[in-house]
């Protein structure tokens, strides 16, 4: 029998992620583009050599979907709030909920319940779930903005604080400007991260599972003993599901 292969589409505000999974197995290598670039040309020159016998997009920025949607060339399945799920979206606002989420939140629905997904990227999400009484729920969370939106936004807005890249800091007090940055963003959003924790678990009534993904989890989870597990296939783990559980 010929192995299955299906292509997944991380599309999120900054970059564009794609990986493939053979048999229901994410396959170790990954294809990314700048969101803004996205084009079937690119999209296509992009996965060349790749085979593929369908594919399943997950996206936040709809217009760009399309594109992708039209560019792979197979049929499509789109993660969405009416797709065929694993969790129940027990959130009244589901109509304003993020495909990027509900695929988190499929992801952790596996981990020990309840379970917070924290999404550390261009913004940083906190989504929690919970048992249910047929299947896991999925009760709301947390969004802030993300440790590169505050750097670049500082960098924009002021005259004499430089753009940087977010690094741990040797010391709280910087003994300069981009010493003071580090310190400010990188213990500043430990500090979010474990404050919004708190807050979670003071209302679940016990200590959630916590898992991390996102591209700012190696730098930020280092220190936080809050978070139970890293895992920078999370949201991927999400979308490879959506796509066994709608054929």
């Amino acid at each position: 029998m010929n192995a299955s292969s299906v292509l997944l589409v991380d599309n999120s505000n900054t970059r564009t992620k794609f990986m493939l999974s053979v048999d229901g197995c994410l396959q170790p290598s990954q294809r990314v583009l700048p969101t803004a670039s996205i084009s079937p040309p690119a999209v296509r020159r992009l996965l060349h050599g790749w085979h593929f016998e369908r594919a399943v997009i997950c996206s936040v920025v709809p217009s760009k979907a399309e594109v992708l949607a039209q560019s792979v060339g197979v049929p499509v399945c789109r993660l969405t709030r009416t797709a065929r799920l694993n969790i129940e979206l027990d959130y009244p606002g589901v109509a304003t909920l993020g495909a990027d989420r509900i695929a988190n939140a499929m992801a952790a629905a596996g981990c020990p319940l309840p379970c917070v997904a924290v999404d550390l990227g261009t913004a940083v999400t906190f989504d929690v779930v919970v048992e249910g009484p047929n299947q896991p729920r999925f009760i709301g969370g947390v969004i802030a903005p993300g440790l590169s939106s505050m750097t670049q936004y500082l960098a924009r807005n002021t005259a004499q604080l430089p753009a940087i890249e977010p690094e741990e800091p040797e010391r709280v007090i910087g003994r300069d400007t981009a010493e003071a940055l580090h310190a400010g963003t990188v213990l500043g959003y430990r500090g979010l991260i474990r404050e919004i924790l708190a807050g979670i678990s003071a209302e679940l009534g016990c200590q959630p599972y916590v898992i991390a993904t996102g591209g700012d989890a190696p730098l930020l989870a280092s220190q936080l003993p809050e978070i139970t597990e890293l895992d920078p296939l999370l949201t991927f783990r999400g979308i490879a599901l959506a796509g066994r559980l709608n054929p």
